[in-house]
């Protein structure tokens, strides 16, 4: 599949973080500054967005396959996102809708790349595949230490099959996430998601503006 980028007429942004970042709360704050600022947004989600991504991430997360093979759960991701890709990120982009998703491609190389230990180049490969072109035009990394995370994530719900790994793992992918945003600092804004929930969407604020800015809006 060949996206040209230059093509489609909405914007394509998503939010990353490890477990614990906020993401829920936060995503809803900057879809309310997108449509304040007159923009039409699709709000969305990996694994998932379709009802065959939905499935496959019941699979993902769900502790039916604990043990899963770790390029079992990287093909599933990949699945799962060209079938969201097709359905419905291209087509909203292309009628000038924003798109807003909860976690991309940048996850694949935390989780599967940084955490379970397969190769950039093996991932960089499926990303290739799946998306030819795209890329998302802006994301926000939430971060925060490890520790603090998973305090939160605790206190949310019953772990996933991901929320169940050792604290080792988050730091890997912790890391993976920062080794990103240090390669692309133009297309991805680290956010302090350690303090208070208006301090972390005042980071937020600012980096909306001066992004609406840049594009003149």
């Amino acid at each position: 599949m060949t996206v040209i980028k230059a093509k489609t007429k909405g914007r394509f942004i998503t939010v990353e973080g490890g477990e614990g970042a906020g993401k829920s709360s936060n995503l809803a704050y900057i879809q309310s500054l997108l449509e304040v600022a007159g923009k039409q947004v699709l709000f969305t989600r990996e694994p998932g967005g379709t009802p065959l991504g939905e499935a496959i991430r019941e699979l993902l997360l769900g502790h039916k396959h604990t043990g899963m093979a770790d390029d079992t759960e990287l093909l599933l991701m990949f699945a799962a996102r060209a079938e969201h890709l097709q359905q419905k990120i291209l087509p909203a982009l292309e009628q000038g809708i924003w798109v807003l998703c909860d976690r991309f491609t940048d996850a694949s190389f935390a989780y599967q790349g940084a955490g379970r230990g397969l190769s950039r180049e093996k991932i960089a490969n499926l990303e290739r595949f799946v998306q030819g072109s795209l890329r998302p035009d802006l994301t926000l990394l939430l971060d925060l230490p490890v520790e603090t995370g998973l305090q939160r994530a605790g206190q949310r719900s019953e772990p996933d099959r991901f929320e169940s790994e050792q604290r080792d793992f988050f730091e890997k992918v912790r890391a993976g996430y920062l080794q990103i945003a240090a390669r692309e600092p133009d297309r991805v804004k680290v956010v302090d998601a350690s303090p208070a929930l208006e301090s972390v969407q005042s980071q937020i604020d600012t980096i909306m503006r001066h992004y609406l800015e840049s594009l003149g809006e």
